[in-house]
């Protein structure tokens, strides 16, 4: 079964105010077995425009990561984003080639 994947692009307008959502959301994804595989490291964008922090996150398959997003954990999570950083987010299946 292919992994699921959360595949973020984050524009922090508000750090202090931003380490609340990272603490909060800490609670969905150790429910849901999300996995930092990229985490606001060192990045060089070669084409088009990014915003300021990465992230991509590894769940077991598509599905647990859909769930996680949905899930009242993480929708309680995203209060303490909304108003400190902007946010283009995409949840995608893996290759399982």
């Amino acid at each position: 079964m292919a992994k699921g994947y959360w595949v973020a692009n984050v524009s922090v307008d508000n750090l202090a105010e931003y380490k609340k959502y990272v603490e909060a959301n800490a609670v969905a994804f150790a429910k849901y077995g999300g996995k930092f595989l990229v985490r606001a490291g060192k990045h060089e964008v070669r084409e088009g425009q990014m915003n300021n922090r990465i992230v991509v996150l590894e769940f077991k398959d598509y599905e647990t990561a859909l769930a996680c997003y949905a899930s009242p954990e993480y929708q309680d999570a995203m209060k303490f984003r909304t108003d400190h950083a902007s946010a283009n987010l995409a949840i995608v299946e893996g290759w399982d080639g």
